[in-house]
């Protein structure tokens, strides 16, 4: 929710449970030093305003059998950007969209088996879809999370 009041406290929570979301309640109100009602309350308010969106599981693409990589650069036809965002919403492998201001419209990361799957997801799937105007594949050779160690 845009222009919810967070303060410090609830900072320090939202930075713990980036760093580790399977905190139990006990473990947060201990790291961030308030009560366990006053974590529950606060998650709680933090969740409803739509400040915490959800929970997941960072994984290792490579060993999930993703080896393959790249950041897709596109631009598409303006009037027919929510169909095509449709469409790649409903591709396997594809990570991240974004529409940007630029030089491109669109920017993308997508994860394949191999070099041979992601041609075939870009070069028959991706550019297959009406008003996908170009693409441009750069390949990523290493990747990390940034660090999210106080």
């Amino acid at each position: 929710m845009a222009g919810a009041e967070i303060d410090d406290i609830d900072i320090q929570i939202l930075d713990a449970l980036e760093a580790d979301g399977r905190l139990s309640m006990r473990q947060l109100a201990e790291q961030v030093h308030i009560s366990r009602a006053n974590a529950y309350a606060r998650v709680e308010r933090l969740t409803r305003s739509g400040i915490i969106t959800g929970y997941t599981a960072l994984v290792d693409q490579v060993a999930r059998g993703l080896g393959t990589s790249a950041y897709l650069t596109m631009n598409v036809r303006q009037t027919d950007w929510r169909e095509i965002h449709r469409q790649l919403r409903a591709l396997p492998g594809i990570e991240h969209i974004a529409l940007v201001g630029g030089e491109f419209d669109v920017v993308m990361l997508v994860r394949a088996r191999d070099n041979s799957d992601l041609r075939r997801l870009v070069l028959d799937e991706i550019q297959g879809i009406p008003g996908v105007l170009s693409t441009r594949t750069l390949l990523v050779f290493e990747e990390s999370l940034p660090s999210r160690q106080p």
